[in-house]
């Protein structure tokens, strides 16, 4: 697993986030992809930060499960911005069958792959996606299996 990005993850909401696991999901996702990437910020937040961010960014007033900024070059390095809403991870988790960590795993290592320039707009990109995620997620399943 690639170590040499820079994670930040800032909990901005109440229910329970195992930030070594998000950061190692980020960096899981990076390697599957074989991205660069210096550095990455992660925000988890409740639904009503990220219905604000997603009308101001994309014009869409509803809560969504997770919104990426695509990387940028800065006199830092390479850098990019995830930002989940673990209100909505919790509903997706349910739904799926599988813990809240598991499913925070989940997006943001598709945050990741978005911030590196993936899309998942048609099936083709989408199945691309998908495959990278299963990926990385496997790198960590013996210790997202803790959480269910």
């Amino acid at each position: 697993m690639c170590s040499a990005m820079q994670v930040q993850i800032r909990d901005l909401q109440t229910l329970p986030v195992d930030e070594p696991l998000l950061a190692d999901a980020a960096r899981a996702a990076l390697a599957v992809a074989r991205g660069r990437l210096d550095a990455v910020d992660i925000a988890i937040v409740d639904d009503g930060r990220i219905r604000a961010l997603n009308r101001a960014y994309r014009n869409s007033d509803c809560a969504t499960d997770v919104i990426a900024f695509e990387a940028e070059d800065d006199p830092t390095g390479r850098s990019g911005e995830v930002i989940v809403s673990a209100q909505t991870a919790r509903r997706q988790a349910a739904a799926a069958g599988h813990s809240l960590q598991a499913e925070l795993c989940l997006l943001v290592a598709h945050g990741v792959l978005h911030v590196l320039g993936y899309e998942d707009y048609d099936e083709r990109s989408r199945a691309t996606m998908d495959a990278l995620q299963e990926r990385a997620l496997a790198a960590l399943r013996e210790r997202l299996d803790r959480h269910e």
